[in-house]
């Protein structure tokens, strides 16, 4: 059985008779497959990337797996439409905290048209993307069961300042509710999520390492998912904090040279976790 997702935080959503991504009960995300060359290009990205003997195996874990593609029902109702069959990376999550957040200076693709550049440029310098390598595309916290998720809406989101933005990664980390402003953020599961040899930070390193040598594609508008279960640690549990790359729709051959805007990126949001790790109070 197919359902909308409960858990997404950015990207096209379906509803209200809206093109968006389903699930279903077995752990797959279905994503549509958009109409233009975006949707030709990801199928082509996801085939080869899967395929590809020059990528690490232990870099793979950091993108869903990849299960082709599948006609479905559209989630608008304007009758079969192919769909991306990809890993549910938040299936087996009750409740979980999310980051998405979109790497890089730049947003556009070299190859993008005139009027596609100006849009994302105009957008890049509305956001964090042009000043900090990265920018915040959608989040979801969870408090407790009595206050639920804490989730701003899309415009809230796309307003965030810097200091919005350092907020938002203390908060996720944090025991205390994220909705009172009046409350500093405790950061109290810093060292947990964020540190460790499994923790969050520990992964966006290994990732950087590839990037640092990485010359097959170039990452365009392509986000960080950062997620973990609080329940879990309220319960003494593995709250099993995992990245994952996703949105690949602008991906680009490398041609022998390094990701400079993508990795730039990468840095910038590590140094920026690494300061939540090191100094929880600042």
């Amino acid at each position: 059985m197919f359902k909308v997702p409960d858990h997404q935080v950015a990207g096209h959503m379906a509803g209200a008779g809206a093109l968006g991504p389903l699930v279903d009960d077995s752990g797959h995300f279905y994503k549509p497959l958009q109409s233009d060359e975006r949707g030709t290009n990801e199928v082509a990205f996801y085939t080869s990337f899967s395929t590809d003997t020059r990528v690490p195996d232990q870099i793979r874990k950091f993108f869903p797996v990849f299960h082709g593609t599948r006609d479905l029902e559209a989630s608008d109702g304007s009758g079969m439409h192919p769909h991306l069959v990809l890993e549910d990376i938040i299936s087996s999550r009750i409740n979980p905290s999310i980051l998405d957040i979109k790497i890089g200076s730049s947003t556009w693709y070299p190859e993008a048209s005139e009027a596609y550049i100006i849009k994302c440029l105009k957008k890049d310098r509305e956001t964090c993307s042009l000043t900090l390598g990265f920018r915040i595309s959608g989040l979801q916290f969870y408090g407790s069961k009595e206050t639920g998720f804490w989730k701003p809406d899309r415009k809230s989101v796309n307003s965030f300042t810097h200091d919005d933005v350092r907020s938002a990664l203390r908060k996720f980390v944090s025991s205390n509710s994220p909705t009172n402003s009046d409350i500093e953020p405790d950061c109290s599961y810093a060292s947990t999520i964020y540190g460790g040899p499994d923790g969050i930070l520990a992964q966006l390193l290994e990732l950087k390492l590839w990037f640092e040598d990485q010359t097959i594609f170039h990452f365009y508008s392509c986000s960080v998912m950062m997620v973990y279960d609080k329940e879990s640690i309220l319960k003494g549990e593995n709250p099993n904090p995992q990245i994952k790359l996703v949105d690949f729709a602008h991906v680009m051959e490398g041609k022998g040279v390094i990701d400079h805007n993508f990795l730039g990126g990468l840095c910038s949001l590590i140094k920026f976790i690494s300061d939540v790790v090191t100094d929880p109070n600042k």
